[in-house]
């Protein structure tokens, strides 16, 4: 898990650096540029191309479509003005709650 903590830190770094880069240099700096509407739709295709590959049974698919997953994810935490700590705190909170009851507290 250390590999990918320090991947997922490195580029959320990295996309921090791209915020109010010019949309023209960057693919990153263009989606922030976008706000959180085009960061949302660029992460939606992607969770479904995940979907799709893992339905299909492809590892290697699942693998690079859940990079890609993550890298926008990241790009829409940013574009939102939501830090990881504002996520990690969620998930603490959740921490040793089962998912139907804490699904159930929120009201859905």
């Amino acid at each position: 898990m250390d590999r990918f903590a320090q991947t997922l830190a490195r580029l959320q770094a990295t996309i921090a650096s791209r915020q109010g880069a010019d949309p023209a240099s960057s693919y990153t700096a263009k989606l922030l540029a976008g706000g959180p509407s085009l960061a949302a739709k660029k992460f939606g295709e992607e969770a479904i191309e995940t979907v799709i590959a893992a339905m299909q049974g492809d590892k290697d698919a699942v693998a690079a479509e859940s990079a890609d997953v993550i890298y926008h994810w990241l790009v829409l935490l940013g574009a939102s003005g939501v830090s990881l700590d504002e996520v990690a705190a969620k998930l603490e909170a959740r921490e040793g709650t089962s998912g139907i009851e804490e699904k159930a507290g929120r009201g859905k």
